[in-house]
């Protein structure tokens, strides 16, 4: 079987350190909470997650489930966004009759709105929030409902399409909050409990465990997002975008972000350590940095290698069976000041081994921008050490 060099990328997942387009992508993702298709219409006031208990025996008898949603539940919040969609002359000025006497000002219709909506969970007393930046995308106010039925409108301070986190800031003190857990020490099989406002249905609460960790964005389907995600089989629809998923304990181990169309009973949630450093850089900038190399790669296994050799598109042939291919180097990137070239095999990073795409992109991403990377690189016979400072991922360059 041949392949294109067009095709190459989708065959073999190829991974380009800044370089990959596209956005969410609706083929591989239910309809998002900010698309607004979610009722308006709530009940009043809003079921409290917090509530006394009778009796000590009832105390006794609440499981670890109903504890942790009583920790955390009132620090959960429903966010309703609102984007103003473009105008466009209507069907009716288009026809002829009416441009005999409008041309091409034709009226335009009355300003139209999408709405929709979506969760987050309260990370400050002093009223900054976290949630999805596919929850807010397109709007500077947002509605913020608490838990205990409480509106304030919302300031969205700033948002990372690179990771699809948000932060937003209501004028609040003296607010309940979340207390963080450790993704790094999930363990597959250990509960999951997951709160938000699915379709439209307030303080809901599912649970379910840790399926797996570790996900890639091109596994979830997200290829151009830099996380590694949790997957989860704690029920999440939309709307629960942007909410807390927790450990057993109630601490916060990820933001519920993604439900996949075409499977039943998966979800998938940002790491909080990701969470926490994107939202830090957010509420300090107004914005995040990602480091950039500039390359496109993909990871080298013995059938890769024969379909790339079979290139004719390619200057140089592949002899190594594993490692990371550089099959393009973006001019005046880091990468090309450094000499990275078309055909180099990626082995190590800081001296530690690396043996995909994936990799290499987790080892870039914590690296500091600006800051020497050293990467060895093996170039025909070669072994090569290269020395290359990171820059800014470039704005724009998924689209």
């Amino acid at each position: 079987m041949s392949l294109s060099f067009n095709k190459l990328g989708v065959y073999l997942g190829m991974l380009a350190l800044g370089c990959s387009a596209g956005f969410w992508g609706s083929r591989y993702l239910s309809k998002q909470p900010v698309i607004g298709e979610q009722p308006q219409s709530r009940p009043v006031p809003i079921p409290s997650f917090t509530r006394q208990f009778n009796s000590a025996e009832e105390s006794e008898n609440v499981n670890f489930i109903a504890q942790a949603v009583q920790k955390v539940g009132p620090a959960v919040v429903r966010i309703d966004a609102a984007r103003q969609v473009a105008k466009t002359p209507s069907d009716t000025f288009d026809k002829p009759f009416f441009r005999r006497f409008f041309g091409n000002d034709a009226p335009l219709p009355p300003e139209k709105f999408e709405r929709g909506t979506g969760s987050g969970f309260i990370i400050g007393s002093d009223g900054r929030l976290i949630t999805n930046a596919h929850v807010v995308e397109g709007s500077d106010r947002v509605k913020v409902t608490l838990g205990d039925g409480q509106i304030y409108e919302g300031k969205v301070v700033g948002t990372d399409s690179v990771t699809d986190i948000a932060v937003v800031k209501i004028e609040a003190v003296d607010l309940p909050t979340v207390a963080f857990g450790k993704a790094e020490n999930l363990t597959p099989g250990e509960w999951a409990i997951a709160i938000g406002n699915p379709l439209g249905l307030d303080n809901t609460v599912t649970v379910g465990i840790i399926s797996a960790l570790g996900r890639s964005s091109t596994q979830v389907g997200v290829p151009d997002k830099r996380v590694k995600f949790i997957q989860t089989d704690a029920a999440i629809n939309p709307g629960n975008s942007g909410g807390p998923l927790l450990n057993a304990r109630g601490e916060v181990i990820g933001i519920n972000t993604a439900i996949r169309a075409d499977a039943q009973g998966l979800g998938f949630a940002i790491p909080i350590e990701t969470a926490q450093r994107i939202a830090n850089q957010l509420f300090t900038k107004g914005k995040a940095e990602h480091p950039y190399l500039g390359i496109h790669m993909v990871t080298l296994t013995p059938q890769a290698k024969e379909e790339i050799n079979l290139q004719n598109e390619l200057s140089f042939k592949i002899t190594a069976d594993k490692g990371v291919l550089v099959v393009r180097v973006v001019p005046q990137s880091p990468a090309a000041k450094a000499g990275f070239q078309p055909g180099d095999v990626i082995d190590k990073i800081e001296g530690q081994p690396v043996e995909t795409s994936v990799q290499v992109q987790e080892r870039v991403e914590v690296s500091e921008i600006g800051e020497a990377l050293e990467v060895e690189v093996k170039r025909s016979s070669e072994v090569k050490i290269l020395e290359v400072r990171p820059g800014a991922f470039p704005q724009g360059e998924f689209e």
